[in-house]
């Protein structure tokens, strides 16, 4: 594997400022080929403690190669800084967009939720869990496709299938999650379904003034009823629910039912729908939901993060 420096690139504009460093837009001298560079400060990140968290998300990202997934190339470092070679989303960050436009309609959300449903199969096949899907870690390419970003939550289920760390981001934590009990991959499902919602709606389903009653609608699984389009109003009921049924395996969680495709899945039966936790019931298709995010965003994320916590290009 070739060993690079810093003076291998040409370095362009900002492309986003984190907790931990800076990314830029850059081009690879010889090839001229266009990266986003994540350039991380090791100071900042021993003073945290996160440099096994890092070298895990390298580990994984370096290994995943999906096209909705943001491609790690490589990496290297001098004594004072760590930089990840990322592939460039020039579209940016899916919730700048979402900011702009305040909500998605049905078709945009329903592409966006095959894409990324497809690449947690791809992830959860490979026994990974991304553990912090939103819309601060969800980029977008040339031609708009989604792109599944920072992974630096991201863990190997094989190596311990049950788990019991506590993070991600409070809108999107799952109930099991905040009740102390152990979580695996189907994490990533709840999230999913908090994401569709918010897409929608322009909201997080279980946004409150307090981190208390955030808490208390989540464990109660308690959302408010958007006023959206008659369509729309099936991302609300039986997609709500704290539970997967066994079921619903990873495999269905392309969610290929009449409203992403216009057409029915057949192989996924109604009473599977109630999948697990917000996704889009009312229709043929099971609802996945997704995961969980903590903090202000983790050591590889390429972008500053919100209030909430997150990550961008």
């Amino acid at each position: 594997m070739r060993v690079f420096t810093i003076n291998d690139f040409e370095i362009g504009r900002p492309l986003g400022k984190g907790k931990f460093g800076n990314v830029y837009l850059a081009r690879e001298r010889a090839s001229r080929f266009i990266v986003a560079l994540k350039v991380l400060f090791k100071s900042q990140m021993e003073k945290e403690g996160v440099e096994h968290q890092l070298r895990r998300e390298i580990e994984i990202q370096s290994h995943l190669q999906h096209p909705n997934i943001l491609r790690l190339y490589n990496y290297f470092h001098d004594k004072k800084r760590v930089y990840l070679i990322l592939e460039y989303a020039p579209r940016g960050e899916l919730y700048k967009e979402l900011q702009k436009c305040r909500q998605f309609d049905e078709q945009k959300t329903a592409t966006f939720m095959e894409e990324l449903a497809d690449a947690l199969i791809y992830c959860h096949a490979k026994k990974v869990i991304h553990r912090d899907i939103k819309p601060e870690n969800l980029l977008m390419g040339l031609k708009g496709e989604l792109k599944i970003a920072d992974f630096g939550w991201s863990v190997h289920s094989l190596c311990r299938p049950q788990r019991r760390t506590m993070c991600g981001t409070l809108d999107y934590l799952p109930p099991e999650m905040i009740e102390g009990k152990t979580h695996d991959e189907k994490v990533d499902l709840w999230c999913i379904g908090v994401l569709c919602y918010e897409l929608l709606v322009g909201q997080p389903p279980f946004e409150s003034s307090t981190h208390t009653e955030t808490y208390r609608r989540i464990t109660k699984v308690r959302c408010p009823a958007p006023e959206v389009a008659a369509s729309r109003r099936q991302v609300r009921g039986p997609w709500v629910t704290s539970r997967p049924t066994p079921e619903v395996a990873a495999s269905q969680s392309r969610a290929r039912g009449p409203w992403v495709t216009g057409r029915p899945a057949p192989e996924v039966a109604a009473s599977q729908c109630r999948a697990r936790g917000p996704w889009v019931t009312g229709r043929p298709a099971p609802e996945v939901a997704c995961i969980p995010r903590a903090g202000e965003g983790s050591p590889g994320s390429q972008a500053p993060a919100r209030p909430r916590g997150g990550a961008s290009q």
